[in-house]
């Protein structure tokens, strides 16, 4: 399923290369789960972590375009928890204080609220 179009989120990414992104080793598509093994490191024997969020200027692996302008997540539908509950707490299409952080650190202003 892919977001709705009228969502800024479809074309912002600044959560996207702003946070380091570790989630369940579960989530892999070779424990079952969805998330592609190439696009994730090993952090433990229970915890693995998006490719690229670790970075000192973090981008996920999965990431695709500019930020704030056409960026796109190349793994939408199979992507990690974490990137699933992101932002949840505030209305479909505003965002939160993260949401606001990951804005700044890339140039952009805050969604509305």
């Amino acid at each position: 399923m892919s977001p709705p179009a009228d969502n800024p989120c479809v074309h912002c990414g600044a959560c996207c290369a702003s946070f380091r992104v570790d989630f369940a080793r579960d989530e892999l598509m070779s424990e079952g789960g969805t998330v592609p093994d190439g696009l994730a490191v090993t952090v433990t024997s229970h915890t693995c972590r998006m490719r690229g969020t670790d970075h000192a200027q973090p981008r996920c692996a999965a990431l695709s375009g500019q930020v704030g302008v056409n960026a796109r997540c190349g793994i939408y539908e199979w992507r990690p928890g974490p990137c699933r509950e992101f932002g949840m707490l505030a209305p479909l299409g505003r965002g939160d204080a993260a949401c606001a952080r990951a804005r700044a650190r890339h140039g952009l202003a805050p969604l509305p609220g």
